[in-house]
């Protein structure tokens, strides 16, 4: 999957850096040195999909059209109805269109941060950055939170994602995949298959190997929080490198192809068909990313021609599959970017673009406990701003976390002990749990 570069010369890939370790940079290897989850509650079945629009897609030719707004504001798409009564969204979004009833519509989602990176902080966290901390991103709480299986890693970016650990630390970054699916080919990740010619028996030669170096090092590693995280690698690396179930997983081939059959051949739609069997065999936290809203130039056609298809297609089979497969109610789904954009049209190109709009976006939400069908909150006539009262990017990382049985006030403490709340400033969205 390609990385797209935005308006302020920022690609995803620069948002990835913590000093000079990569959070989400790393290979298999480097995640499963780091790896560990938490020790709580056993929750079975709880698992997440966060999706990421990288770039800031607009409101207003998406979920929360205005066709009575004046020629410059309302744009070129008209809105179609959908499977539920009074809700209408985009022309070039059919197939989601016809699966209404499986996503909530936030509406008037507002913030006030415009630049690229510091608005994916705030939605990928919940709570807004600041210089002196580093909020860990939704996928590395439910890694540290949620137990899972040893030989499975508990949180996955395919192929690579926003989220760090932040002051969680490095052992809750995310496997990378590195790369995405392609429809009716293998895929495996870079260290989980055993790769030129290498036998479980030699794998076991080395695993015993390393573990007799790390018991030299034990008195060290006592003392670094980074060579403890070092300590797990020979013994998750070896339980993940010899499990079917693993490899398994990770390989889209296996899937029944009457199911497959739903999913487009692009690679965010594979990358979706492959989130879903991660999830079905045990990973808890799986991100996607859809990259190329930066719209500031040629917005109607990059939506229509490109963006918009693939966001449809994607994701309708997503949640439809997720349902198939009796996944929907014990999976929360998220969708988001950064901003939205300026309800009214520029002149930078033939047809216009639309610009930075943190003061009115749009955000899905389905699954885990979450009603569908449904749209909560409301914008202005233009799109301007929210009708009413806001809904905070905070409520929804409260939502999120409490669909997963997560407590959003739960109190974290950092590597110096100071005390963290996982969600400072945001309460749940009752109204998506009624």
């Amino acid at each position: 999957m390609a990385l797209f570069t935005t308006c302020d010369g920022q690609t995803r890939r620069d948002f990835l850096r913590v000093g000079s370790l990569t959070a989400a940079g790393f290979t298999l290897a480097n995640y499963l040195e780091l790896a560990e989850a938490g020790h709580v509650e056993q929750r079975p079945g709880k698992a997440a999909i966060f999706i990421e629009l990288p770039g800031g897609p607009s409101h207003l030719d998406t979920f929360d059209l205005k066709p009575d707004a004046p020629s410059e504001i309302r744009g070129k798409f008209n809105p179609i109805d959908t499977n539920v009564p009074g809700i209408r969204i985009c022309e070039h979004l059919p197939r989601l269109a016809r699966c209404a009833d499986k996503f909530a519509i936030l509406r008037g989602v507002s913030h006030t941060l415009a630049a690229h990176r510091l608005g994916q902080e705030y939605v990928n966290t919940g709570s807004k950055p600041l210089p002196s901390l580093e909020y860990p991103g939704y996928g590395a709480v439910v890694a540290k939170e949620l137990p899972v299986a040893a030989d499975l890693p508990p949180f996955v970016s395919i192929p690579r994602g926003s989220q760090r650990p932040g002051f969680l630390g490095i052992q809750y970054a995310p496997l990378n995949t590195g790369a995405t699916p392609a429809a009716g080919r293998p895929f495996s990740v870079r260290g989980i298959e055993l790769a030129n010619g290498m036998t479980i028996a030699q794998m076991e030669r080395r695993h015993r190997l390393l573990r007799d170096v790390d018991r030299a090092f034990a008195a060290v590693e006592q003392h670094d929080s980074l060579l403890t995280g070092l300590d797990r690698f020979s013994q998750k690396a070896y339980e993940m490198i010899t499990s079917q179930r693993a490899r398994e997983a990770f390989d889209i081939s296996r899937e029944d192809p009457k199911f497959a059959e739903q999913f487009d051949s692009d690679p965010f739609s594979q990358s979706c068909l492959l989130a879903i069997r991660l999830v079905e065999a045990g990973v808890r936290f799986v991100s996607l990313s859809l990259g190329g809203w930066d719209t500031h130039t040629d917005n109607f056609t990059k939506l229509s021609t490109n963006l918009l298809p693939k966001l449809d297609a994607g994701l309708s089979s997503l949640l439809v599959g997720l349902e198939q497969r009796g996944l929907l109610d014990s999976t929360s789904v998220m969708v988001t970017g950064e901003f939205g954009r300026t309800p009214k049209i520029n002149s930078r190109s033939a047809e216009g673009g639309r610009d930075h709009y943190p003061r009115c976006m749009f955000m899905l939400m389905a699954g885990g406990g979450m009603r569908g069908g449904q749209v909560i909150g409301e914008s202005d006539a233009t799109g301007s701003g929210p009708r009413r009262e806001a809904i905070k990017p905070d409520d929804v990382a409260a939502s999120f976390y409490h669909s997963l049985g997560i407590d959003p006030t739960k109190e974290y403490h950092t590597e110096t002990g100071r005390p963290i709340t996982l969600v400072r400033d945001g309460t749940v969205i009752n109204e998506l749990f009624s």
